[in-house]
This record gives structure tokens, C-alpha cells and sequence, in this order.
């Protein structure tokens, strides 16, 4: 994360200093996975779609927000929480481009009323399949060796 940035985003309340609790962040980092897990076993379908995007969604904006937690900051909205993950060195890097459009579907979701496509939920499915697992593998060694 470039350090004008983090100065920009203090100045104007994106992000706030905190106090790094390992604790807490190795359980966000568990939740996310477990939510995940219990979400890709649901069957998915029309009405199943949007549960499963949003679920999934969730478990990604966790782990941003583990990441923030590492660095000892707390973002204050879901655009900042996604940004902290697109710096992270992951084998599929390109599938990190697919964030920003994750989070304009999920916000169109819960607050324009719009409900998943079956393709979305597998899209992000897909990305969780190739980078979930990955991601909350650097996490945790980031949080151990911290």
C-alpha cells in the first residue's frame, strides 16, 4: 500500500489508526473462510443467486478489512476494504480487477433492489475457488509474522 495514499485516506476518515488485535483479525480471517465454506454448499439457482454473491462478497470484504487490521488501520467503507486486498501478491493477480465490479453488483443488491445472475454468483464463486484460499494464506502468515 503506497504511503501517500494511507496519509490521503487518514486525512479524510477513509481509513483510522488502530491498534492491531491478532486476535481479532485471526478471526475475521476464520469467519470469512467459514462463511465461504457454508455458502458454496448451497445449491445454486435463480433464488439462491444473490445469497450466494452477497455471502461470498462478505467473506472477500472480511479479509480486506483483515488486511487493513494488519497494517493497524480500520477502513470505514467496503471501496477501501476491497482496495487493500489488490496490492497482494497471489498467483491469479488479474482476477484482483474483478473487485471493483464485485462491489458495484453487490451495491446494486442491497440498495437499487437488483438481484444476482446465476453467472455472477459463479463468477464470484470462481474467484473465491481461486483466490480465497490463497488470500487467507498470506493473511495469516502476515498476522504471525507481525
Amino acid at each position: 500500500m503506497k504511503k501517500e495514499f494511507i496519509g490521503l485516506w487518514l486525512k479524510t476518515g477513509i481509513i483510522r489508526n488502530r491498534q492491531k488485535d491478532a486476535e481479532k483479525i485471526k478471526s475475521m480471517i476464520d469467519s470469512a473462510a467459514i462463511n465461504a465454506k457454508v455458502t458454496k454448499a448451497i445449491k445454486l439457482n435463480d433464488d439462491t443467486a444473490t445469497l450466494v454473491f452477497r455471502e461470498i462478497y462478505e467473506s472477500v470484504r472480511q479479509l480486506g478489512d483483515a488486511k487493513w487490521g494488519i497494517l493497524g488501520y480500520e477502513p470505514s467503507n467496503h471501496e477501501i476494504s476491497m482496495e487493500a486486498l489488490k496490492d497482494l501478491d497471489i498467483s491469479n493477480k488479474v482476477k484482483l480487477n474483478s473487485l471493483d465490479r464485485f462491489k458495484k453488483i453487490r451495491h446494486d443488491i442491497n440498495y437499487r433492489g437488483f438481484r444476482a445472475t446465476i453467472p455472477q454468483a459463479e463468477e464470484i464463486l470462481d474467484f473465491w475457488g481461486k483466490c480465497g484460499e490463497e488470500i487467507i494464506k498470506i493473511l495469516r502468515k502476515e498476522i504471525e509474522s507481525r
